[in-house]
Order: C-alpha cells, then sequence, then structure tokens
C-alpha cells in the first residue's frame, strides 16, 4: 500500500487552535458513520475513498504525519481539531487511537448478486461469517482476507455485524481492502447462487470434517466459518459442498476464529501443484 502521509504534497494546512476546557463534546457519529482510530486504519481511508472522511481529530504531536490529510481536508472543507489526549481517548473509546481518529461514511455493503456481476473471472475465495460478532476477531479476519486477496465477507442478511473502530484498528487497513457483501434473506438461495458462479462452498468444523491440508483445493472457494465460542451451525454446514476441520495436536480443542481464517486463507492461496 503506497503511504498518502508522504506521496501527498499539497499546500501546509493551518494549525488549528487548541480547544477550550470548556468546548462542548462531539455528538455521536450518524448510523451511516464509524469513529475510525488508528494511523493505519485512518491512512487507508484516505487512501482509498478520501471523501468518506466528514471530520479528523488529533493530537498535536501527529500533525506533521498527518500534514497531507490535513491539507486535503482544508482543501475539502472537512472540519479537524486538536485534543489533548484525554479527549481523543474519549472519542475512540480506546487507548489505541495513536493519536488520530476520524468520523467517516461506512462502507456501503453490496448484496450477493451485484457483487458477483462485478466480480473478475478466475481464482477466487470468500469468507462467510456465521455470527462472529467480537470486533477484535472481524478485525484479525478483515486484515488476514486483504493479506491473503480475499474478495470478500459475506453476511447473513439479519446479522448486526458491521466494522467498528475497533475492528477496523485492529485490521490495520485491511477493512479498506475487502468488500462487505449481505448475502440474501434465504441462505439456501444464497448457496445456490454463489454455486451458479462457480465456487465451492466448504464449511468449517471443529472435528469430524475432512483434514484441511487433503482437500484438493477448489479454483473459487467460500469459507463458511463459524461463531466464538458456539463454531460452525450444524445446519448451515450441512448445506455446504464439503465440512471441512484443522488438524492439530489436540493439546487445546481447537483454534480461534481469526487464526483459523488465517490458516483457511492461506491453505487456499497456496500455489497449485
Amino acid at each position: 500500500m503506497n503511504n498518502p502521509w508522504q506521496s501527498r504534497k499539497p499546500a501546509a494546512p493551518r494549525a488549528p487552535s487548541k480547544p477550550r476546557a470548556d468546548s462542548p463534546a462531539p455528538a455521536r457519529p450518524s448510523r451511516n458513520e464509524v469513529r475510525l482510530y488508528g494511523l493505519n486504519a485512518i491512512q487507508a481511508v484516505f487512501e482509498k475513498r478520501p471523501e468518506a472522511i466528514r471530520k479528523v481529530y488529533l493530537t498535536e504531536d501527529r500533525l506533521s504525519v498527518l500534514k497531507p490529510l490535513l491539507a486535503w481536508c482544508v482543501e475539502n472543507k472537512v472540519g479537524y481539531r486538536l485534543v489533548d489526549e484525554t479527549d481523543l481517548q474519549k472519542l475512540a473509546q480506546s487507548q489505541h487511537h495513536e493519536g488520530v481518529v476520524a468520523e467517516v461514511l461506512r462502507q456501503p455493503e453490496l448484496p450477493l448478486q451485484d457483487f458477483l456481476d462485478e466480480l473478475p473471472a478466475g481464482p477466487q475465495c470468500l469468507v462467510w461469517l456465521d455470527g462472529v460478532g467480537n470486533p477484535h476477531n472481524l478485525g484479525a479476519i478483515l486484515r488476514s482476507c486483504a493479506h491473503f486477496g480475499a474478495a470478500a465477507v459475506l453476511i447473513p442478511s439479519r446479522d448486526p455485524i458491521n466494522v467498528s473502530g475497533a475492528a477496523a484498528r485492529v485490521a490495520e487497513g485491511g477493512a479498506e481492502s475487502v468488500s462487505l457483501v449481505r448475502l440474501p434473506e434465504r441462505t439456501l438461495d444464497g448457496i445456490t447462487v454463489l454455486k451458479r458462479n462457480g465456487f465451492a462452498v466448504f464449511a468449517t468444523v471443529v472435528d469430524g470434517g475432512e483434514s484441511l491440508f487433503a482437500v484438493d483445493m477448489p479454483e473459487r472457494v467460500v469459507w463458511m466459518i463459524g461463531a466464538e465460542g458456539e463454531g460452525m451451525d450444524r445446519s448451515l454446514a450441512e448445506l455446504a459442498d464439503q465440512q471441512i476441520s484443522i488438524p492439530g495436536s489436540g493439546a487445546v480443542e481447537s483454534l480461534n476464529v481469526s487464526a483459523a481464517t488465517a490458516v483457511l486463507l492461506a491453505q487456499s492461496a497456496r500455489p497449485k501443484a
């Protein structure tokens, strides 16, 4: 990924004044916005869809590294504000803000068929999430998807999952490289559409499935990933073309869902013999 902090060279921004102690707290973002934090998460938005940025908050020691972003804000009449460490921590609701918070428009979720209509032919990998709700796991999954080139995360129609600030920070910019795709209301309809587009659907189960390392990997694959704790819904797994398990030493029952996803994606990304 190119680094837009260094690659863009607009005019230097005017330094904002420090807020007064009695400055009112910023309003919560609207439903179609999310408050992101962390340098890599915000860098990725600035690089891929800067028009989504609505407001930036930063500490004084980040003025130099964020100069291109702030100059862009001045040019495009997007507000930014210097805040102290305590205020930034409140905005991010985290100590891991890395000196910057931004309110941005959420990435639009695509309907499955619309996404598939635009998907290039050839090898593709998708990840179907069945109830994964922990933002840190979601962020780690998005990071692995971006690293291994998975095209999308598929989300069941009624699943409230969305990319929070915590998930985007853990993804380290990966959230901007992976499409979010909403599945049809009927699960069978989603599986039918995927198969019609050449995808094999593999469900991951803790035990009882074929070993991942013995599977003849298809060119186009969907990995069904189960929720934390409960694992893959068995009724959903039975709809897949094949059930897959990751063999291990037996010292622990299974891998964490995000670690398991990374193993699956790495195996499907291996060059075919």
